[in-house]
């Protein structure tokens, strides 16, 4: 080892050596520091305590996200009774209620299944609104009303009052019955009873039953 190495290292040792400097600092250290995370802890925890626990601010409407719907449900399901008990359930791919004011709610890909005296019915419709206050459905579009035992009713732009059973078409109808087919520009329909009312081009075709 060269001379000036062992200068070097001779050098060290006597700084850090006991009782150097060195060492008076880090013993200091080794009390202080532990002091000051305590003392900084503790100012962390008393601090919210020692406020008034009352915090306010402005809000700028202005620069607030709005949502634009308030409730968004995917395969949504409402259910309910007309005023004889009977059961009715309306199903959905998809419903939008814009406001918690506005009781409409917007549904795409719907159906009903309805319970009439003689057996289940059911209706479908690409789009339409609920209203839940007088459970009426307002189909936008195309209706298809079919029931188990050979009644079927197509028609477009109905109302259909889930609570009394009845449908009011606002565009042209086709259907067909047992005893043959029917066509209107318009029609109101009892669903539970199966009487149509006919309006405007009125056509009915009787198809007698063979004798066998």
């Amino acid at each position: 080892m060269s001379d000036v190495a062992a200068s070097f290292r001779s050098a060290r040792q006597i700084w850090a050596a006991p009782g150097s400097s060195h060492d008076r600092v880090i013993g200091v250290l080794r009390i202080v520091l532990p002091l000051l995370i305590g003392v900084l802890s503790a100012f962390l925890v008393m601090m919210p305590l020692a406020g008034s626990g009352d915090v306010s601010f402005l809000l700028d409407k202005n620069k607030v996200d709005v949502a634009k719907e308030r409730l968004r449900l995917q395969s949504a399901t409402y259910r309910g009774e007309d005023g004889k008990g009977q059961p009715f359930q309306l199903n959905a791919g998809s419903a939008v209620q814009k406001t918690s004011a506005e009781p409409i709610v917007q549904l795409n890909q719907l159906s009903a299944e309805i319970g009439l005296r003689d057996g289940p019915a059911r209706l479908v419709a690409d789009r339409g609104r609920y209203n839940m206050d007088n459970q009426q459905v307002m189909v936008d579009g195309p209706l298809r009303f079919s029931t188990t035992d050979g009644y079927q009713l197509d028609t477009r732009d109905a109302t259909i009052d889930l609570k009394t059973r009845r449908l009011q078409s606002g565009g042209a109808a086709t259907g067909k019955v047992p005893q043959g087919t029917f066509s209107a520009a318009r029609l109101n329909a009892d669903l539970e009873s199966h009487i149509v009312r006919l309006d405007g081009n009125a056509r009915l075709r009787i198809t007698p039953r063979r004798t066998r």
